[in-house]
């Protein structure tokens, strides 16, 4: 897990508590905050897992040319 990744889960995660804290008080401005947060946390982690995978493809793809 590389570190776009783990900022992206704890984007995510607070974005989950700010929209929970809003449905829970009515705040419907904190719930769309912590939507739009959760999102963003979302994306981030997907292109975090992206480029790791990528990056793990070309080590890969370098073990076998050395074959």
């Amino acid at each position: 897990m590389n570190r776009d990744e783990i900022a992206g889960k704890k984007e995510n995660f607070k974005g989950r508590v700010k929209e929970a804290t809003g449905v829970l008080t009515g705040n419907e401005e904190l719930e769309s905050e912590g939507k739009s947060e959760r999102s963003e946390g979302a994306l981030r982690e997907k292109g975090g897992e992206l480029r790791r995978k990528v990056g793990e493809s070309i080590e890969e793809m370098g073990k076998n040319i050395k074959k």
